[in-house]
């Protein structure tokens, strides 16, 4: 069997997503390789010839695919699937972007979000809002599968010697085009790799209660900062703070939840985290039913006394 991740990188490094995503590959066995695109591909496959796990690391420096456009994408990753029998891709806003693209393109069906591997053609995945979990079975010759990073432990780096391979990107009059990007800009840790996470929910009352709490507690731990779906929907945080269902998929070490209820949408986005720290008014708020520590009390003063004693 021989798998194609779909990998995604910056900085000339592998993001972690995608070595989670290799993690997988490692479950699945077989012979696994991986694809980097870009104009800046080539330094990032010094990096990723060192992952564990990797045979060959294929390399289309193209600017034309820098900003991972799936309509430029998908048809490089269908031609490379004529020698591959698997395509994984990370469960983020570039693998869900790109697989479904490829998946039509090859006539077969996509498996998506997949937690575990029972075999070669037998996964699970969680559905309703992770309450369930579903074995799905494919007897597709091909399958394009979608990865949860948090479901999978992560390649390591430094014991790889993989072949580097140029490939041609193909692109040919792509019917979309990069125009801008807009992104936040932060010193703490990206959102989907932090090994700590203080989230904000809709009792801080407001986007200045919000950074005032929230913002000197996730400093003094190092952490980055989420928020629910009903802070950022109040606006009180950004859209890409958002953990949950339809935000980011985290597990970090562990996740302090602070003014958040526990709606089943959020818990789905952050339940597997090492350690979960709950600090609510509600002694019957369902975030106290996963916490593995819970502060019942004002927040207004408990996360302020906390923060002032770290």
């Amino acid at each position: 069997m021989k798998i194609l991740v779909l990998g995604e990188h910056a900085n000339g490094k592998v993001k972690d997503s995608t070595l989670a995503t290799i993690g997988a590959a490692a479950a699945l066995g077989g012979d696994a390789h991986l694809l980097l695109v870009g104009s800046d591909a080539a330094a990032a496959a010094e990096d990723a010839k060192t992952i564990a796990g990797i045979g060959k690391v294929h390399v289309a420096a193209d600017s034309a695919l820098d900003h991972e456009l799936a309509e430029s994408v998908a048809p490089l990753v269908a031609k490379l699937m004529d020698s591959h029998d698997v395509l994984l891709a990370s469960s983020t806003t570039t693998g869900r972007n790109i697989a479904p693209r490829v998946a039509a393109m090859l006539d077969v069906m996509q498996i998506s979000d997949i937690v575990a591997v029972e075999g070669p053609d037998t996964f699970q995945r969680p559905i309703y809002a992770g309450n369930a979990i579903a074995t799905v079975r494919s007897k597709d010759a091909k399958k394009v599968i979608t990865v949860r990073g948090t479901a999978f432990a992560k390649a390591e780096r430094g014991s790889g010697n993989a072949e580097v391979e140029t490939v041609d990107a193909g692109v040919s009059n792509p019917v979309s085009s990069f125009v801008s990007m807009e992104a936040s800009e932060s010193e703490r840790p990206e959102l989907t790799s932090a090994k700590i996470i203080v989230s904000g929910g809709r009792a801080l009352g407001s986007s200045e209660q919000f950074h005032a709490l929230i913002d000197p507690l996730a400093d003094k731990l190092g952490a980055a900062v989420g928020a629910s779906r009903a802070a950022v929907d109040a606006g009180y945080a950004p859209n890409d703070y958002q953990v949950g269902q339809t935000g980011k998929i985290v597990a970090p070490e562990l996740y302090v939840a602070v003014g958040i209820s526990g709606a089943i949408q959020h818990l789905a986005g952050m339940k597997d985290s090492k350690v979960i720290v709950a600090i609510n008014k509600d002694e019957e708020a369902p975030i106290f039913q996963i916490a593995d520590v819970g502060l019942v009390g004002d927040l207004f003063k408990l996360v302020p006394e906390l923060t002032d004693k770290l």
